[in-house]
């Protein structure tokens, strides 16, 4: 082995250890650092746009981004996760102190089936009513409490996420300023052909701008669809509702009608006809059609992955990262795609 050799092998396990290092320095930051690179990719052909008027001030011209993106992105976001603190707040509260009670709700529901439906229960080895009934309570009662908490952590962390939400900002205007730079020196490091990392990263931005503007899109208005039918049916926290619709819509084939369909069905067997009746039609003709309408128009058929994928990794990445997994479990998926199919490329179709 030459000392060249040896110097090679050297250089390259100091580059591995400074690159884990600098990632573990990184990692309590981590999601800033991917919702600046998140944003930056977003905005980037709005970005272009501006810096061909301005050639000469890409500070301006990277400034007048973000505050563009502030605008109509981040205060947006923060206003809702205000009133969500707030509604999920007084949602634990209340069932704390016994005045939200879920048990009493299901109990309710139960009185008013009939008795083929109750005896139908039994048979199909839900066990007694009462013992499904205390099932159900303590489920619900720790979802609330759950989300509460994370609410209330949420606003307690408030420094941390003051220092985070900075980090994000200050990475996002170098980003948009100097990202095709960045974007060519990392391609250049990079050691693979050039058509390789083309399709890759033209695989990850695709599925980045497909996540976010697409399926967030239609998270979203579903989410304010159905809290908006919440709050003219008078049905309290209708904000936390509607965000909880809006996360449920992200996950392929479970879908908002996880929080409306219980309650659609607590109005019709309580007597509240009218109220169950508007909210089943509302759920069905408007909630139900936004997903088949919106996300062909913004994602695409052609860039959209299986159902199933799309399911595992988001609880995946939403297990591993929080959140922020929901856009970093497809895009990781995407690449795992992406990665096999350079390496193992489908055989072409035999014609008849």
């Amino acid at each position: 082995m030459t000392p060249s050799t040896v110097q090679n092998k050297a250089f390259v396990v100091l580059l591995i250890l400074v690159t884990i290092a600098f990632g573990a320095i990184l990692w309590e930051f981590h999601g800033a650092v991917f919702w600046g690179v998140v944003l930056a990719i977003l905005f980037a052909p709005l970005h272009r746009r501006l810096q061909r008027r301005m050639p000469k001030r890409r500070n301006l011209a990277a400034l007048c981004t973000l505050g563009l993106c502030l605008v109509v992105v981040i205060l947006p976001m923060i206003a809702i996760t205000v009133s969500l603190v707030q509604e999920a707040t007084v949602i634990y509260e209340r069932v704390r102190s016994g005045q939200l009670n879920f048990g009493l709700y299901f109990q309710q529901v139960m009185a008013a089936l009939p008795a083929w439906a109750v005896g139908l229960l039994d048979r199909l080895g839900l066990t007694s009513v009462t013992e499904l009934q205390q099932r159900f309570s303590a489920v619900a009662v720790q979802a609330s409490q759950f989300v509460a908490t994370q609410a209330l952590s949420i606003g307690q962390n408030t420094l941390q996420f003051v220092v985070s939400f900075g980090i994000m900002l200050y990475l996002l205007f170098f980003l948009l300023r100097d990202g095709p730079s960045l974007a060519r020196r990392i391609g250049h490091a990079t050691p693979l052909d050039e058509a390789h990392k083309r399709q890759l990263v033209t695989k990850f931005t695709t599925v980045i701008r497909a996540t976010v503007k697409g399926n967030i899109v239609v998270a979203a208005s579903q989410g304010a669809l159905g809290g908006i039918i919440f709050w003219i049916l008078g049905i309290q926290g209708p904000v936390l509702w509607g965000v909880l619709m809006a996360f449920l819509s992200l996950l392929p084939a479970v879908g908002a009608g996880l929080i409306w369909v219980p309650v659609a069905i607590y109005f019709l067997a309580t007597g509240a006809l009218w109220k169950g009746l508007v909210l089943t039609a509302f759920g069905i003709c408007v909630i139900g059609l936004v997903d088949n309408v919106l996300r062909p128009i913004l994602v695409g058929k052609d860039t959209k992955m299986p159902d199933y994928v799309v399911l595992i990794s988001t609880l995946g990445g939403m297990s591993i990262f929080g959140l922020t997994g929901f856009v970093i479990g497809p895009a990781i998926a995407a690449l795992f795609i992406a990665c096999w199919d350079l390496f193992s490329p489908a055989p072409p179709r035999s014609t008849p």
